[in-house]
């Protein structure tokens, strides 16, 4: 068995991050209910990882969920877990194997489905693994029922400018072009022949050979979660008081089902946690609230 880096400290970092980040998101999504006239609040549950035999402490988390009326349903789930994976299962992770099964990770996952048909929904998520190999992976993107395309535009201008100021500039590597064109095709519902929303940027095995890599990746890494907090709310408030028919609700409700639908079949995510013993009911959160199927 090949002896893997000690990373712990470079997984506290992260964590305490990815905490810190949880808790700005919640506090400005608070604000916004408070300006729609709802106390709605986070509701946070902690959780333990499911020991496997011969594992002894194996981490855990905290699941925040809010259900408001400017959001129906969010979820802001913070975790950070350790153990071995299964044989099977090691095969198909970056620097894992079966004889080296063992991992660590950390990260944020929030999924906000909104109550306005015109209210985009979104997605976003940041994490740091390490098996013998160390990386960061995330990303976000925007999920509207009723596309906008000053919404769209100004999303993804944000997203660029986070992604430029990390990649190297003129003539170095193109984070958003890479990343964006990663998003569109991942988020894909090959059954349905159409993307699950507009895009944004998605990112994965951002690898750290040393301390200055996990410094310059932690940075961009955390640049796209300051960014979303900086992009997201304003495009809540930009729509949240718009009235709404009935035939614009029902169209929400069925998009949702393509939403539910790529979660289910298709998310790499939803399957990390189902196969390394998360909590179920976090792992679910990114589900909606209710949803029709035509």
């Amino acid at each position: 068995m090949t002896p893997t880096p000690d990373w712990t400290a470079s997984t506290a970092t992260a964590r305490a991050w990815f905490e810190h980040l949880r808790d700005s998101i919640c506090a400005a999504f608070e604000a916004i209910e408070r300006e729609a006239g709802s106390d709605a609040a986070f509701q946070y549950t902690p959780w333990t990882r499911d020991a496997v035999a011969g594992e002894a402490d194996t981490g855990g988390g905290v699941q925040g969920l809010m259900k408001g009326r400017v959001f129906e349903k969010v979820g802001v789930n913070v975790s950070t877990v350790h153990g071995a994976f299964s044989p099977q299962f090691a095969a198909t992770i970056n620097g894992a194997s079966p004889d080296n099964p063992g991992f660590t990770a950390t990260g944020i996952s929030l999924v906000a489905h909104m109550a306005n048909p015109h209210v985009p929904a979104v997605h976003m998520n940041t994490r740091f693994l390490t098996t013998t190999k160390a990386w960061f992976g995330g990303g976000a993107d925007l999920n509207p029922p009723i596309p906008y395309d000053e919404d769209t535009a100004d999303f993804h201008a944000a997203f660029k400018a986070a992604c430029d100021a990390h990649s190297g500039g003129a003539g170095g590597d193109d984070y958003y072009g890479r990343y964006k064109a990663w998003c569109d095709e991942y988020f894909y519902i090959p059954h349905r022949k159409v993307h699950r929303g507009v895009g944004g940027i998605f990112y994965d095995h951002l690898e750290c050979a040393d301390a200055a890599g996990f410094d310059a990746n932690f940075a961009f890494t955390k640049a796209v979660g300051e960014t979303f907090l900086q992009v997201f709310p304003m495009l809540v408030r930009r729509r949240m008081g718009m009235d709404f028919t009935p035939e614009q609700k029902r169209q929400q409700l069925e998009w949702r089902g393509r939403y539910a639908e790529f979660n289910l079949v298709y998310d790499r995510g939803t399957l990390f946690g189902l196969k390394t013993g998360g909590n179920v009911d976090a792992i679910l959160m990114s589900l909606p609230p209710e949803v029709v199927w035509s």
